[in-house]
């Protein structure tokens, strides 16, 4: 089994050993897509890992008779069983080749130690039927081959979160059923970033574009650290719809000693729009470009490369199906292409630059 699988790669049928958000960078570089360069570690390196550190042992009797609704308990299990794999020695032909690749990366970038993120890319994490959605660890700004070779072990051990190990409880999965991939990727430093998603979270309206941006890197905005700025665009005239500016009370940067901190935003910026209408625009396009490519809703995570010798543009960070609207059973006029033409008239009688202030 490969242990290293390059974005840039041949993917067919590659979700297997790479999970799914693994696999969609890979799908996506080789559209074209605008997607900082990297690579992810395959399933093979954490089943051998885990074969030769005999996890199952330690596992299984950690997790037997485990009661979801016990919090204190699982948070004690679960942190143990973290431990042990932080710990886990790991193989070394994947250690050896994981070196490699990061020492490559960074030749392709021409930048020593190349700060990377280390995202997990678990096998069921962002299927259409199960969605482990922000249940497992990412790591922002890793240098050097030692401290990658940590991620990726930090990523293996958040297949067993408390809430990644109640889901699989909830959901009658296997506990040593979890396959972790770990993507490793170029870092952006972004100037804002957030999420949006190919339909309107609200309604499950597919003919509109949302979006949610705040300023720096976008982890106040996916976990829902910050109210973020909400921008609706319409698929079908391209123009922004509705828009709601909020005020942002902090972001996430690059300190001074290279390590991502949480700080407050000043008082004049944290009241201003995080993007322009043109790159609202410019986002929007993106998330309906990756749309197409799956031909289902997206929610995807991108960000607004700060750095202009890179271009400065938008960068696609990772795309995964939407689930709560995707899952509902389409009705009749889901199909109708009226719906289209509703679309156009409602935004044509709209105010284009409408604020909302709720």
């Amino acid at each position: 089994m490969t242990v290293v699988r390059w974005f840039d790669a041949s993917w067919d049928a590659a979700c297997t050993d790479a999970g799914g958000k693994a696999a969609g960078l890979g799908e996506l570089t080789s559209r074209g897509l605008p997607i900082p360069p990297g690579f992810v570690v395959t399933t093979a390196a954490y089943h051998r890992s885990r074969a030769n550190g005999r996890l199952d042992a330690s596992v299984l009797p950690a997790l037997t008779g485990l009661d979801p609704t016990d919090l204190a308990d699982v948070a004690d299990r679960c942190a143990g069983i973290r431990v042990i794999v932080r710990r886990l020695p790991m193989d070394p032909t994947s250690e050896e080749q994981i070196r490699v690749a990061y020492r490559e990366l960074c030749r392709l970038c021409d930048v020593t130690d190349v700060p990377v993120a280390v995202r997990s890319s678990a096998t069921g994490e962002d299927s259409a039927g199960d969605s482990f959605a922000g249940e497992h660890d990412t790591y922002l700004w890793v240098r050097g081959e030692d401290a990658v070779l940590d991620a990726v072990r930090r990523c293996w051990a958040s297949l067993f979160t408390d809430r990644a190990t109640c889901y699989r409880i909830d959901r009658g999965l296997d506990h040593l059923s979890g396959e972790m991939g770990v993507v490793v990727q170029k870092m952006v430093r972004p100037r804002a970033a957030g999420v949006a998603f190919t339909l309107n979270p609200a309604d499950g309206d597919r003919s509109a574009i949302a979006i949610e941006s705040s300023w720096g890197f976008g982890e106040a905005v996916v976990a829902g650290e910050v109210t973020p700025d909400s921008f609706l665009v319409d698929k079908v005239m391209f123009v922004i719809t509705r828009r709601a500016v909020a005020t942002k009370s902090h972001e996430y940067v690059l300190s001074a000693q290279d390590d991502v901190v949480k700080i407050p935003i000043e008082s004049d910026r944290a009241e201003r729009p995080s993007l322009t209408d043109e790159e609202v625009l410019a986002v929007a396009r993106l998330a309906r470009t990756v749309e197409r490519v799956y031909s289902c809703p997206q929610d995807i995570e991108w960000a607004i490369d700060a750095d202009p010798a890179n271009g400065g543009g938008v960068v696609l960070l990772q795309a995964r199906p939407e689930t709560s609207w995707s899952r509902m059973p389409r009705t009749m006029s889901d199909d109708d292409p009226s719906d289209f033409m509703s679309s156009i008239v409602s935004t044509l009688m709209a105010p284009l630059h409408a604020r909302e202030d709720d």
